[in-house]
């Protein structure tokens, strides 16, 4: 089965654009971490993605392909990293603690040791009777010993070594040599400029942070299900990264911004639900060397409300710098698209508290140009229909195995034509078409090949709107023919179509 896209010049035209696969290679290294330790890593050949020129490649975590700085500070923050955790320094909260009782243990055996001293002077040859067998006296004084330095001993030992901690299921112990370990270290180290004393310091303030906000069992928390359209995972741009929409317009309800932000507790329910979702978007991830492990952030704004919400205003700063000092490289872009005037006015009070490499993701697109920012870096199939693309909820109708998306530019003051040829009678089409900013005139028609059968209007021409939704039609024939989708642009802008088709053979004609 073929397309036919022709112009008013009879031209013939096919435009696919093709899915990018996004290639998983595993990296075994066997080596344990000491100082001026010698490199040996087995990389497998890693398989190349189809590039797009607009899209995002995220940094290779394999070692070979880090440049030569970069390896050696790896090298020194693996090395730091095994020597905290085998010396149990990685919580500062902790080892003061180790410290304090230390110290009055050694305090109050220096305080038993003079006591003893001083009686034992003061009692004159009674170090002698206890040798010649005043084995009370003789059990006694061993006994006393035992109440200082055994009992430090106990102090010291009670705080085990854990050499399985883990971070996002990540093995953090170096010389365990697990796939992952490099990933999560070059993600601290990229956000730090690889530099590695601050790259080690956020990586140990994360984990302190973690543990007091108990992290580790958030994901079976119930925080209620009325956030849910607040935010969500839904499909994966070109290089594979999973999309995570985040709806501030859904705050626009009054009762649902009062639920959310209304007191201090529903503030904090609401920073837990948010790093709950952070989360449980990670497990989406493939935190190996060669694996996507960030996720692409779009934000958008329309009808969210302004900046007179103070609640909503305090919140989001919060949010932001939890998820910057604690999930450094999880967000491969953040972009903000139907993004209102004021909006501008807000992020530049934000901006002083990001860092130069998280701005540097940042995208903004006006609500003119949503979707045509969307496609640069994630597929018309990928994208929801709202945004202009073709990915419907709970849609059976298409799925990866009906192929990728066709594209069409439209001249301005021409006429293109779509021709799909139906031969076998009985046949069921669906087809999805789009136009970017729409202000074309649009016709379906089905034409018998049979010159004395009448032509079919599946859809009577009209002026579509820039603010249209994506078409969405089926047709079954009676007879051979083909299936005629005319865009006229009038406008003085070319304009690029998106479609795509599916044939369904009936059973019971």
């Amino acid at each position: 089965m073929t397309v036919e896209v022709k112009s008013e010049e009879t031209q013939m035209v096919e435009v696919v654009v093709p899915g990018s696969e996004s290639a998983k290679v595993a990296e075994e290294t066997k080596e344990a971490v000491r100082e001026n330790a010698q490199e040996k890593v087995d990389v497998e050949p890693q398989t190349k993605t189809v590039e797009k020129s607009s899209s995002f490649k995220e940094e290779s975590n394999f070692f070979t392909d880090l440049k030569e700085a970069e390896r050696k500070a790896l090298i020194e923050l693996r090395f730091k990293l095994e020597e905290a955790i085998l010396g149990n320094s990685l919580f500062v909260k902790d080892e003061k603690k180790i410290d304090e009782k230390k110290s009055r243990s050694e305090g109050e055996g220096s305080k038993d040791e003079a006591e003893k001293q001083d009686k034992s002077k003061s009692e004159g040859d009674e170090k002698e009777k206890v040798k010649v067998g005043e084995e009370g006296d003789e059990e006694k004084k061993p006994k006393d010993e035992k109440e200082s330095k055994p009992d430090l001993e106990v102090e010291e030992n009670s705080v085990e070594i854990d050499r399985d901690i883990s971070l996002w299921e990540v093995p953090l112990l170096p010389s365990k040599a697990a796939e992952g370990t490099d990933v999560i270290l070059l993600k601290f180290l990229r956000a730090r400029e690889f530099k590695v004393n601050e790259a080690f310091e956020m990586l140990k303030k994360t984990l302190q942070w973690r543990k007091e906000f108990k992290t580790g069992s958030i994901l079976n928390e119930d925080l209620g299900s009325d956030l849910a359209s607040t935010a969500y995972i839904t499909g994966l741009d070109r290089e594979g990264h999973p999309v995570c929409y985040n709806v501030y317009g859904a705050f626009a309800n009054e009762e649902l911004y009062q639920k959310t932000f209304g007191t201090e507790e529903q503030r904090l329910r609401f920073l837990r639900w948010r790093i709950q979702f952070m989360e449980d978007g990670i497990r989406n991830l493939d935190l190996r060397p060669g694996g996507v492990s960030s996720l692409l952030q779009i934000n958008d704004l329309k009808n969210s409300p302004g900046p007179s919400k103070k609640e909503l205003r305090v919140a989001t700063k919060q949010v932001v710098g939890i998820l910057q000092d604690n999930y450094p490289e999880f967000v491969a872009r953040n972009i903000f698209i139907n993004v209102p005037f004021w909006y501008y006015a807000f992020h530049s009070l934000l901006s002083p508290f990001l860092t130069q490499r998280t701005k540097s993701k940042f995208v903004f697109a006006r609500p003119s140009k949503v979707t045509e920012t969307l496609l640069k870096y994630i597929p018309a199939n990928e994208i929801p229909v709202q945004y202009g693309g073709f990915s419907r909820v709970r849609d059976f109708e298409f799925s990866a195995a009906d192929g990728g998306v066709s594209e069409l530019i439209v001249k301005a003051g021409s006429t293109r034509t779509i021709e799909i040829p139906v031969h076998e009678v009985g046949t069921t089409f669906i087809w999805d078409l789009a136009v970017l900013g729409w202000e074309v005139n649009y016709k379906e028609e089905f034409v018998p090949t049979d010159e004395g059968s009448y032509t079919i209007l599946i859809q009577k021409g009209k002026k579509m709107s820039s603010h249209e939704a994506p078409i969405r039609n089926t047709f079954k024939n009676n007879e051979p023919g083909k299936i005629v989708l005319t865009i006229e642009n009038g406008s003085s802008k070319k304009k690029m179509v998106l479609y795509r088709y599916k044939v369904k053979k009936s059973r019971l004609f």
